[in-house]
């Protein structure tokens, strides 16, 4: 069921909202919607209540027009302001690349919130990537400011899915990517890249999972890493996988999820 509400902050948010039990909160990545979860949705909602959104900025949600209106502890804000209106007062949150920076942030502001933690080929420190991430803000902003969306979402969705036998998914991720308001996506983006939880990841308690994919944009050693800094993690590592893991190898990445969840 595709439900809207509009939050106490302003914000009105759509999301997917199917099945019964404990909440399962999935946040999906940068530029896109909730629909990279499409593969995960029916599976998963056999056994528990899926709530998928389209975060601020993305999708059927609202599209705020300044930049001082985006950013991953607004993101986060938002999610847990939609928990309290559905009155959900613990859940799962798993997060996929810009989603997992939100559920990063949502366990360092709100840990009694989260029963379990998976964060999904992310990072904790978007604004410490080094000159991979330099070289991304310069690229993406060429980019958008010379040609605008349409050529980056073309980009974004061949780096992610560059096999013949991944058509499908290629077109898919395009349409929903070269859909992006420029500016939306830009201000998205560059708070993205502007945030990180710092020293504060040794503060997370809550179980948590980190899924890593062999062939993602950053290498296993860096999620490696950051699990090693908290204090109840562990790294599983998806094969032949690229950084949209949740559909280049859903059979495996669910298989690995309900896994970490029936423990």
């Amino acid at each position: 069921m595709i439900r809207s509400k509009k939050l106490s902050n302003g914000i009105k948010l759509e999301y997917l909202d199917k099945g019964e039990g404990e909440t399962i909160l999935l946040l999906h990545g940068l530029g896109s919607t909730k629909a990279d979860w499409n593969m995960q949705v029916d599976i998963f909602s056999k056994h528990y209540r899926v709530i998928a959104p389209d975060l601020r900025g993305h999708g059927n949600s609202s599209k705020p027009e300044n930049r001082s209106e985006y950013g991953i502890s607004l993101c986060a804000e938002d999610n847990q302001l939609l928990l309290q209106e559905l009155a959900i007062k613990q859940c799962v949150i798993v997060g996929f690349s810009m989603g997992g920076a939100i559920a990063f942030e949502m366990a360092v502001k709100h840990p009694k919130l989260i029963s379990k933690l998976i964060v999904v080929n992310t990072a904790p420190d978007f604004n410490d990537l080094g000159e991979m991430g330099k070289e991304m803000i310069k690229d993406r902003t060429r980019i958008l400011e010379t040609v605008g969306i349409e050529p980056l979402a073309k980009q974004i969705a061949e780096s992610m899915f560059p096999e013949d036998e991944q058509l499908e998914l290629r077109e898919a991720f395009y349409n929903r990517a070269k859909m992006n308001p420029v500016e939306s996506y830009f201000n998205s983006f560059i708070t993205l890249m502007e945030w990180g939880v710092g020293e504060k990841i040794k503060d997370i308690k809550v179980p948590t999972l980190v899924i890593a994919s062999d062939l993602d944009y950053t290498p296993v050693s860096l999620k490696e890493a950051y699990a090693k800094k908290m204090k109840d993690s562990k790294v599983e590592v998806v094969s032949q996988s690229r950084h949209g893991v949740t559909m280049d190898q859903p059979t495996q990445f669910n298989s690995i999820v309900l896994n970490f969840l029936e423990k």
